[in-house]
């Protein structure tokens, strides 16, 4: 196949992705959006057994030079997977770091100058600490801005971004991923309506048109006009979606005519994002429809939270349960900021097990890792008999966990973590020299 670039050691499995992808092929590569080290590390043991490559991608909420949630800037965060991966074995070459939603997200009570600085400081940030697949996302509204946004000031700030982006880089030259239908963070905030059809209209081919001519224009206005050939992604709309307590499916026969919108760049695919709980065959039909790229994160994370409460019920069964879900419910009472927009105080249901995972929030507190630290401990001091874990966990989890290495609880969490992502692994993508 005829290529027009270089592919560079870490883009290199990106770039065939996209030839693939834009020659017709069901091609695609999944990226983790998250930075629960549960995840990280089932998600990097995953890709190197079946040696794929694999996006890490975090988000502006999650690692910034603030600290984000996690306490992690960018350099830290990168600093902390490559040294997970060496401990595990897994090869740094198939891993690609991302920034996602990276913009005025985490500064939207601030004024438009204030959040772009900040943002501004963030990218550079980014790219300073090798990440190499930036999403550029100013669809969010800062203080004072009138809603919604058009088209040409998210493209302008995308642009200034950008520009932030390029003087920090130095060696491997980034990639951009652009788009104004940007799905909010996390998922959607509100359920749909009990008579809804569970479809969700997809991006129109006229408005992600108009959404590459605007910034072809702002970067054009920048000076940035060869920077085009490095804008590999397009965030649309496909129709996928998951709700606080539900979900919106894809359907599958549906075709919304956006892979040829991508086909007018030269080295464009589409990204989806929160396509989080779709059935298997769904992943494959979005890898036709275009969609190179394939974001998941809280379905993830859910797997892992799955995991621990079902040793906790284990050990609940042996009189020796830590009461979890008790210590999580106080924990997430103490502070309802992470869920308060998604979920009515009352329902504790939909704070524990809601797809939206709000309790991935919670993980890193003090409470929350002393007692998930004595689940494991208890279920590594006296074994748990195989009657016992086939009532709290599926025969799925537990085949896959028997191949698995490490303690019984790293298996089973592994082991759930896994069988979410493997959806995702449609081919193994050939490297082109």
């Amino acid at each position: 196949m005829l290529r027009f670039w270089k592919a560079a050691p870490m883009l290199e499995p990106l770039y065939a992705m996209i030839d693939q992808n834009r020659a017709g092929k069901a091609a695609s590569l999944v990226s983790v959006c998250s930075a629960h080290p549960d995840v990280l590390r089932a998600s990097l043991n995953w890709a190197e057994r079946r040696d794929l490559s694999i996006i890490v991608e975090t988000t502006s909420n999650q690692v910034n030079q603030d600290g984000g949630y996690t306490g992690l800037t960018p350099q830290a965060f990168a600093d902390d997977l490559r040294a997970r991966a060496d401990e595990q074995g897994v090869s740094w070459d198939r891993i690609i770091l991302g920034g996602d939603h990276l913009g005025p997200q985490a500064w939207k009570a601030f004024d438009a100058d204030t959040a772009m600085a900040k943002s501004k400081t963030m990218v550079e940030g980014y790219v300073e600490a090798g990440f190499k697949k930036i999403h550029l996302d100013c669809s969010q509204a800062c203080a004072g801005d009138a809603e919604p946004l058009s088209d040409a000031i998210v493209a302008e700030r995308s642009a200034v971004l950008a520009a932030a982006c390029e003087a920090a880089s130095t060696g491997e030259e980034p990639v951009y991923i652009i788009g104004t239908e940007v799905p909010i963070p996390g998922g959607a905030t509100e359920d749909a309506p009990e008579d809804h059809d569970d479809t969700l209209a997809p991006t129109k081919p006229e408005a992600a048109a108009e959404t590459l001519q605007a910034h072809a224009d702002a970067f054009e206005g920048h000076g940035l006009t060869g920077l085009l050939n490095r804008v590999v992604g397009l965030v649309v709309q496909p129709g996928v979606e998951f709700l606080p307590m539900g979900l919106h499916a894809l359907p599958e026969d549906r075709d919304p005519k956006l892979r040829e919108v991508a086909l007018s760049w030269p080295r464009l695919v589409l990204e989806a994002h929160s396509t989080d709980y779709q059935k298997p065959a769904v992943f494959r039909r979005l890898a036709e429809l275009g969609f190179g790229f394939q974001k998941v994160g809280p379905a993830l994370t859910f797997a892992a939270r799955q995991a621990l409460y079902a040793l906790d019920q284990a050990l609940a069964y042996q009189g020796r349960s830590v009461g979890l879900f008790d210590v999580m419910e106080e924990v997430m009472l103490a502070d309802p900021s992470h869920w308060k927009s998604h979920h009515a105080a009352d329902d504790a249901i939909a704070r524990h097990f809601g797809l939206s995972d709000r309790i991935r929030y919670y993980w890193n507190t003090p409470a929350a890792q002393s007692s998930v630290a004595e689940v494991r401990n208890r279920v590594r001091a006296e074994s748990l008999p195989d009657p016992l874990l086939r009532q709290v966990f599926g025969m799925d989890v537990l085949d896959r966990a028997a191949h698995l290495d490490g303690t019984l609880d790293q298996r089973l969490i592994d082991a759930s973590i896994e069988l979410a992502l493997d959806p995702y692994d449609l081919t193994r993508v050939e490297r082109i020299s």
